[in-house]
């Protein structure tokens, strides 16, 4: 083991999950990133590795597939003995249309890479971090602000986000007796490609279209470190960082 730890984000290929692989990998963890897409994934580690002697390592898997999930975890598990953090960050969104015309599959779709996604990992990452020696860890969560409040349009999304919360929340009870310590981080705008439809205006509650400002990822990526680097008798439940300036507080 080598540095803080050994992490593993999902969805560590883009956006959000690459900006905090890049930041953990900076603070010195020994990182796995783990995605669908091989080609993106060895892209990104390449990215992040770049100039550094660190070591980032790709799996790929469907976090929505129980057997996909399992064979990450048992990867991990034979490469390096152990797992201390799990940033649960894969996640997708459905079109924003009118509720009663979603179809089932873009329900179905959200439902399974954002909640039951993050549910099979945190079940495997709860299953090594009981075993290992010294035991525990710490997962975190990518809440989203949708899991607070949600954007028109938003019912698959904004849902799974909700229940993210409260997986966290009983992760965080039930990890107590295991050292497994459990937060979230709920993100405003960070400025990835999901935020590009932001440039061309998005519509509001009042139905208007605005420009919301954003942020940068490495912003996000500095609290999650953060978050990552206490000692497991303390933890960080929830956070949010935000654009100052996004119509979030009383946006509906």
């Amino acid at each position: 083991m080598a540095g803080q730890g050994i992490a593993l984000v999902t969805g560590g290929g883009t956006g959000v999950g690459k900006a905090i692989a890049k930041g953990l990998s900076e603070a010195g963890w020994t990182l796995m990133i783990a995605g669908r897409r091989p080609d993106v994934l060895q892209e990104a580690s390449q990215e992040i590795a770049s100039g550094r002697s660190a070591e980032v390592h790709t799996g790929v898997a469907d976090v929505g597939d129980p057997a996909s999930v399992r064979s990450l975890f048992e990867d991990i598990e034979r490469r390096f003995g152990r797992l201390d953090l799990l940033v649960n960050n894969a996640g997708l969104s459905a079109p924003a249309v009118p509720l009663d015309e979603l179809g089932f599959e873009d329900w179905s779709r959200v439902v399974s890479a954002n909640l039951t996604g993050a549910f099979l990992c945190t079940q495997q990452a709860f299953r090594i971090m009981k075993a290992q020696n010294p035991g525990g860890g710490r997962i975190i969560n990518n809440g989203s602000i949708s899991a607070t409040t949600p954007r028109p349009n938003s019912a698959p999304y904004t849902a799974t986000k909700h229940a993210i919360t409260g997986l966290t929340k009983s992760c965080a009870l039930d990890g107590r007796a295991f050292d497994i310590a459990c937060g979230q981080i709920d993100i405003g705008n960070a400025a990835t490609d999901m935020t590009d439809r932001m440039r061309a205006g998005i519509v509001q509650p009042n139905g208007q279209t605005m420009v919301e400002p954003t942020i940068d990822p490495k912003l996000v990526a500095d609290a999650v470190v953060y978050m990552a680097g206490l000692p497991l008798d303390a933890n960080v439940l929830t956070m949010t960082v935000m654009a100052t300036k996004m119509p979030f507080v009383g946006r509906g």
